[in-house]
């Protein structure tokens, strides 16, 4: 099942969020902050791919049961 376009719009709303916290986080915050704001960003942008390699997945496995 393949994210709707709302989602994928608030993922991407999402990740330039992260993205500017982690910019102003790099400049103010300690090490282990920017670590985790940085592994968050990168889960929200994981998630599209592996969304993604899930359809492809059911897709093969549907069409070997047909």
């Amino acid at each position: 099942m393949t994210l709707s376009k709302q989602v994928i719009e608030s993922l991407g709303d999402a990740k330039g969020h992260i993205r500017n916290a982690l910019a102003y986080a790099a400049r103010n915050e300690r090490t282990v902050t920017v670590n985790a704001i940085a592994r968050l960003l990168h889960d929200v942008e994981s998630l599209q791919t592996f969304d993604g390699l899930m359809d492809t997945i059911e897709e093969h496995e549907d069409s070997n049961r047909s």
